[in-house]
């Protein structure tokens, strides 16, 4: 029914309609591309911000402080410890690893009194060497004369000795008597505890092998094995007599050595890399 007028205008009408939204949507969009680069601008901005200020911290962080020889010793000099407390911690060291003759020196020469009377440490060092020297019986029975009650209360320790008594059963060719004792003294014990009895089967493997050179466990038989069994009931019996097990003084080495390496992060400085002659060395930077 329209006229073809009518149709023109129309189509007219909805062409200029069309280009108009397309117009707006293109002013919208370029307004929001315009954003989008405003944002990317900013972004970049600041990143390059961003970067600037690592590279300022990075060079803070890298820029440690130099301090002279000259400058440390004054400030060691500064820290004033008393003698008193030296001595005690020399005492305490000798105490604990059981120098007697020097503990007994070290007191008449210094006045510092040990903290435990020295005449058990004789007894105590008697254990160690026995251990030490493969007599882990004779180490037992000496450790019950002085307390029976440490291996009635510590079941670890007390199967660590039958464990080196095995090892020397088997260290001296002992080897029926070594697999008597093993079944009868160990195995029920290993029944009872898991770590044990992985121990055990350890220990027994020693006997798989004619040159325990080669054997995957021959450090049972090494002299630091006896020297760990021996370790271990020398602390046990510290322990038994209120005594601390450890020396201070290893302790304090080691704390020097955390405090050290701390320091290392701030500052370049004389340190003590030698802890056996304690010579500060320039620092290197």
């Amino acid at each position: 029914g329209s006229s073809l007028e009518e149709d023109v205008v129309e189509i007219n009408d909805g062409s200029s309609y069309l280009r108009g939204e397309q117009y707006c949507a293109n002013r919208e969009y370029g307004e929001r591309g315009g954003e989008r680069r405003e944002n990317r601008e900013d972004c970049h901005a600041n990143r390059v911000r961003m970067a600037e200020l690592g590279d300022d911290a990075i060079a803070e962080a890298t820029s440690k402080k130099v301090i002279t020889r000259e400058e440390w010793e004054k400030r060691l000099n500064d820290v004033k410890i008393r003698k008193e407390d030296m001595n005690k911690l020399v005492m305490n060291f000798l105490v604990t690893e059981g120098y007697v003759e020097a503990a007994e020196k070290f007191q008449m020469e210094s006045g510092t009194e040990p903290d435990i009377d020295l005449a058990t440490i004789t007894d105590r060092m008697a254990v160690k060497k026995a251990v030490q020297s493969g007599n882990v019986e004779d180490a037992i029975e000496k450790v019950n004369d002085l307390n029976p009650e440490i291996l009635d209360t510590n079941p670890q320790l007390f199967f660590h000795l039958q464990q080196q008594r095995l090892i020397e059963l088997i260290r001296n060719g002992k080897i029926e008597e070594a697999l008597e004792f093993a079944q009868e003294e160990l195995a029920p014990r290993g029944e009872e505890n898991q770590s044990f009895l992985e121990e055990l089967e350890r220990t027994v493997s020693l006997l798989a092998f004619e040159d325990v050179s080669n054997c995957p466990v021959g450090e049972l038989l090494d002299i630091s094995q006896r020297l760990k069994t021996a370790s271990e009931v020398n602390a046990a019996i510290l322990t038994s007599q209120s005594h601390e097990k450890d020396p201070k003084l290893p302790s304090l080495l080691k704390m020097l050595i955390w405090a050290q390496n701390q320091l290392d992060e701030k500052a370049a400085y004389p340190r003590i890399n030698d802890l056996s002659n304690a010579t500060l060395e320039d620092p290197t930077v």
